[in-house]
């Protein structure tokens, strides 16, 4: 269905390409355009049908065949009925260009009367598979066969979309949920029976096992940075170790670690998909199930680190301190990617003396030995000792450096190895001291989108110092910000809310940001963003109505008090109370102008 529908489609291509290269200045009628905003509307919707199958999961589209041929029929009849409309006789097209055109429509058309077939034989297998504590092989190969599900690899690619359909229905993804699971599991046992090779020799699993893989980031734990083993999934799709996100929520925090927003509540769903996936990825590379997390805490220097090569490390060393350049690049690429395997090497590394001469290579003129340095730094400071000992290096002054000056990939890096060691809080005072400010802000308008969150996430921790609140807006903050905040197609409204709220409590930030009209854009959040957004727009649309009668007249010119009384009641907790004030101000506005209007007469 995919590929009839794709090549269908394909075959429009020369309609648009001789209009797009025709006569520039001829003019169509209103009534002419209509059948082309339909065909638009149209190939929207079934670019998105396209790409959902593509990287879908195949098992779950096996089992809808009937809503997804469904979906498929709809997407015909649309085209179609669009191709219907389109004027073609007062199009500047040339006669084979109409013909061919003419075509195509003709295969809509018995598309639309014709729809394609199911395939009787996979429903068959499916329902074999399903009822059948162990299937024929034979039926297991067809379905292997006929979802391209051959290899491990495979596997693993249709687990992932696996996981995505749960993240997307929110922790569930209903009835065949179970359905999905056996199956991939009955797969998983088929390849690995009938097919063990498929991926890897035995010679190169055991090469793998040897080098210990770098662990997948998605499988490893936010919290602990480990390999999980008891995945769950809280309110806001996130997923974590379960003994780690327990202990957050126990110490009495009410937010997801990893986004910040607010849990709509503490219950854990088992994240079996992921769980699934992390075994067949601890299998396909010979790496030993972790046992079970009871406690979330890494080991701490001077305790038992025997997974950890002792002796390797100590080379690596001697390369970064003796070795020519491209020793010294090559030994901090390898202590970069070691230091982010696990908590033991990250203790092993700093115990042998490593953050020294990392912090020495800072100041390297090969721009891929200093990538290698700080991004080494960094994941040597996801270890709270580690910090301590990073910054007792003198590296922060370095790592401002390398963020002001160096390649994209080594700013980015810096910005989040500044917000790393930002989390105790002295440091925010050293690094805001050292410069940091003004170039995370640059790079805040310069970087990748890793770059900008990195950037960002930086700025927000380093402004809950008070006097880094006054270099960030000295420097410069607030134009950028609104800019990110009215580019909701950016990936940066959240970022930009969140610093321009920490910001507004300053009597500096709350001046700079009242001058950047932008009380029509938190009006605008405030009535449709996330909770999370909706309460950070209150807070400083608070900020600037408090004490600011201007501000307020202005909030009510732009209808604030309608978005205020919904958000009143239904924002989280802290926007309906700064809606609730913010209400209060313009109720004594109003009765403000009218004393003042009595007085006149």
């Amino acid at each position: 269905m995919h590929g009839n529908l794709f090549r269908r489609i394909k075959l429009l291509s020369p309609l648009f390409e001789e209009l797009r290269d025709g006569n520039e200045e001829s003019v169509m009628k209103i009534e002419d355009i209509k059948g082309f905003e339909l065909l638009k509307v149209a190939l929207d919707s079934t670019k998105e049908l396209l790409q959902s199958i593509n990287g879908g999961s195949k098992l779950y589209q096996a089992l809808q065949q009937d809503q997804i041929a469904y979906k498929f029929q709809e997407m015909t009849e649309a085209i179609e009925a669009a191709l219907n409309e389109i004027p073609y006789d007062k199009l500047d097209i040339s006669e084979e260009v109409q013909e061919q055109i003419e075509l195509v429509h003709a295969q809509f058309r018995r598309a639309k009367a014709r729809p394609d077939s199911h395939d009787l034989q996979l429903e068959r297998d499916l329902a074999v598979a399903l009822k059948e504590k162990d299937p024929d092989p034979a039926v297991l190969k067809r379905l292997s066969d006929k979802l391209h599900l051959r290899t491990i690899n495979d596997l693993m690619k249709e687990s992932v979309a696996f996981h995505e359909l749960v993240i997307a229905s929110g922790g569930d993804p209903g009835e065949r949920f179970e359905e999905m699971a056996s199956l991939l599991k009955k797969l998983k046992d088929y390849v690995l029976t009938e097919n063990p090779e498929a991926d890897t020799s035995e010679g190169e699993k055991g090469l793998i096992k040897h080098r210990s893989p770098v662990i997948p980031d998605d499988f490893r734990c936010p919290i602990s940075l480990e390999l999980m083993k008891d995945p769950v999934i809280v309110s806001t799709g996130q997923t974590y170790e379960r003994s780690c996100i327990q202990k957050w929520l126990d110490a009495g925090h009410k937010t997801c670690p990893k986004t910040q927003q607010t849990l709509l509540h503490t219950a854990l769903t088992p994240n079996y998909v992921l769980k699934s996936l992390i075994a067949l990825w601890c299998e396909s590379n010979g790496v030993e199930l972790p046992k079970k997390q009871g406690t979330c805490r890494s080991r701490k220097p001077g305790s038992s680190a025997s997974d950890c090569d002792r002796t390797a490390i100590i080379a690596l060393l001697e390369k970064l301190a003796n070795g020519n350049s491209e020793q010294q690049r090559a030994a901090a690429g390898e202590l970069r990617l070691l230091a982010k395997r696990n908590a033991d090497n990250r203790v092993c590394i700093a115990e042998a003396g490593a953050i020294p001469l990392l912090v020495e290579l800072l100041s390297s003129t090969d721009a891929r030995t200093q990538e290698h340095a700080v991004t080494a730094l960094l994941n040597l400071s996801i270890n709270d000792s580690n910090k301590g000992s990073i910054v007792n290096a003198g590296a922060i002054p370095d790592i401002v450096d390398v963020l002001k000056n160096g390649s994209m990939e080594a700013r980015e890096n810096a910005a989040a190895t500044l917000f790393s060691l930002s989390v105790i809080d002295e440091n925010k005072v050293s690094i805001g001291a050292a410069g940091a400010v003004p170039a995370l802000i640059k790079l805040l308008c310069e970087g990748s989108p890793r770059g900008k969150k990195d950037a960002a996430t930086a700025i927000f921790n380093l402004s809950i110092y008070q006097g880094n609140k006054a270099r960030a807006v000295r420097a410069g903050i607030v134009p950028p910000l609104m800019r990110l905040l009215k580019d909701a197609g950016g990936g940066m409204v959240d970022e930009a809310l969140a610093i321009l709220a920490i910001l507004a409590s300053h009597q500096e930030g709350k001046v700079a940001i009242g001058q950047a009209d932008p009380i029509p854009v938190l009006l605008e959040v405030i009535r449709t963003g996330s909770p999370r957004n909706r309460e950070n727009a209150a807070a400083i649309l608070w900020s600037l109505c408090t004490g600011n009668i201007e501000q307020l007249k202005i909030a009510k010119e732009f209808g604030a008090e309608e978005a205020l009384k919904d958000l009143s009641e239904s924002g989280t907790d802290r926007a309906k109370r700064k809606a609730g004030s913010i209400l209060e101000l313009l109720q004594r506005l109003d009765v403000k102008e009218d004393s003042i209007s009595l007085s006149s007469l």
